[in-house]
């Protein structure tokens, strides 16, 4: 018997049980109305413009340079078309077609600047690609309302785990990369924690010793075991009220944008999934009607369908879990390299005070000149990255074709970069004799990079 023919007569699990699908469309809603209100902070703040339009380089992830920005006001109004695109979703009006084109746009903007990385960008790519499939349409939404989707209320219970587990892999490696020599000694959080002396609560106590292991040991507490307490019944509801001091709490002080919110909203995926139907029937006053027919009758064997989405689902799974882990296949620490460091739910575990100076030399006559940096970047890329070796060796290949493009083809770029880490002595973060011009850019570990020697 082949391996096709013994995994289609396994009985299915749990993941293709009917269960009520109010929690996707609560979630549908969350989702929808956190990303309409990221994008429109983007358009009405500037941020569209400082980051995608007014730059004349832009950074690109590793196998993605093909990925450019779109000429004039097109950035612009791309945003404009995904805000549109949100409140659709939220709505679930034309839901799989607004969903694809949501998923589609935002991950664009995503791919076509490395330089604005942030983990919740990430996150809201991999979830507006789960959109696509979750039929979160189904209940309280235009399309449902209209006849367009016939349904008994229900879902496959495997769009609630694949939900639940995304949130809780964001949580634990969120976690797991907080066990390291740095943060366990405090640093940055100490560090950070004195830029808030005026603040109501806290400020008289930024420099205490014991508000500092608050943070860095109740982060790491709420990060490793919030999960698993939010799914024991035991403990759901306490856990739901501590993870939700503690993203208001990283909202107030650190200003981390739109995540905390995102995550408050995705935390109920954690309650069973028929609160939100319960719930409205009790704002209503009428009693409990659930979804149906829900049954945990397994049947027999997988369907071919159900057989590959299975598949597709522990690959995802497979993927998710060891990305994270791939700085191992790096030397020296990944908030010093930055080699596997995105991509891996690395949350605030790095501050960089970084002193940089690039050179072009002509080989030929030796002589060197100095790169004025605001020539090519434009402010905000100045700080960030000088942070990233890759993006250095990005900017270097950049220089060396402008000077190929003047008629000067034999140019060579060095670069030295003094960098503190946490609060380290600066020390030099790439080798300032290497002409990193030459250098390929791959996924292999990078030689020119010197490790980081100077203890916190």
């Amino acid at each position: 018997m082949t391996t096709t023919s013994r995994l289609s007569h396994l009985r299915p699990s749990i993941l293709f049980q009917p269960v009520d699908g109010s929690f996707a469309a609560f979630f549908r809603i969350v989702f929808g109305l956190v990303m309409f209100v990221d994008i429109a902070l983007h358009l009405g703040g500037g941020a569209v413009e400082h980051i995608w339009a007014a730059p004349r380089i832009h950074f690109k992830y590793y196998g993605f340079e093909w990925v450019h920005i779109l000429a004039g006001q097109g950035m612009h109004l791309l945003f404009a078309v995904l805000g549109v695109l949100s409140i659709c979703v939220a709505l679930g009006l034309f839901y799989r077609f607004t969903s694809t084109l949501l998923f589609l746009g935002f991950t664009y903007t995503f791919l076509a600047e490395k330089a604005a990385y942030q983990n919740h960008f990430y996150l809201l790519c991999l979830i507006s690609f789960f959109m696509i499939w979750i039929p979160a349409h189904r209940n309280f939404s235009i399309d449902s309302w209209r006849g367009w989707v016939k349904s008994d209320g229900t879902v496959a219970a495997w769009t609630l785990w694949l939900l639940r587990g995304q949130i809780a892999i964001v949580y634990f490696f969120g976690g797991l990369a907080k066990l390291n020599y740095d943060w366990l000694h405090g640093e940055p959080m100490r560090l950070w924690l004195t830029a808030y002396g005026d603040y109501w609560l806290i400020g008289p106590y930024v420099r205490e010793e014991w508000l500092v292991a608050f943070f860095i040991f109740g982060g790491l507490g709420l990060d490793l075991f919030i999960a698993p307490l939010l799914l024991w019944s035991r403990t759901r509801y306490a856990a739901f009220a501590v993870s939700l001091t503690f993203h208001l709490l990283n909202n107030w002080i650190f200003r981390i944008g739109i995540f905390p919110w995102f995550m408050i909203g995705a935390t109920p995926l954690f309650l069973a999934p028929d609160w939100p139907r319960r719930a409205l029937a009790r704002w209503r006053g009428q009693p409990f009607t659930p979804a149906g027919p829900i049954t945990t009758t397994a049947p027999k064997k997988l369907t071919s369908r159900q057989l590959v989405a299975t598949t597709l689902l522990a690959a995802y799974a497979i993927i998710q879990l060891l990305a994270p882990l791939r700085h191992m296949l790096y030397p020296g620490d990944p908030s010093w390299t930055e080699q596997g460091h995105r991509f891996a739910w690395r949350m605030m575990l790095r501050d960089k005070r970084v002193d940089a100076q690039f050179t072009l030399r002509d080989p030929r006559s030796k002589i060197d000149w100095p790169v004025r940096l605001d020539r090519y970047l434009v402010p905000w890329q100045r700080k960030v990255i000088v942070n990233d070796p890759d993006m250095v060796l990005q900017f270097c290949h950049y220089l060396k074709k402008e000077k190929e493009r003047q008629g000067f083809p034999d140019y060579e770029v060095y670069a030295q970069i003094s960098t503190s880490l946490n609060g380290r002595r600066p020390q030099l973060m790439l080798d300032p004799t290497v002409d990193l011009a030459s250098q390929s850019r791959t996924l292999l570990p990078a030689p020119w990079i010197k490790p980081l020697q100077t203890k916190l």
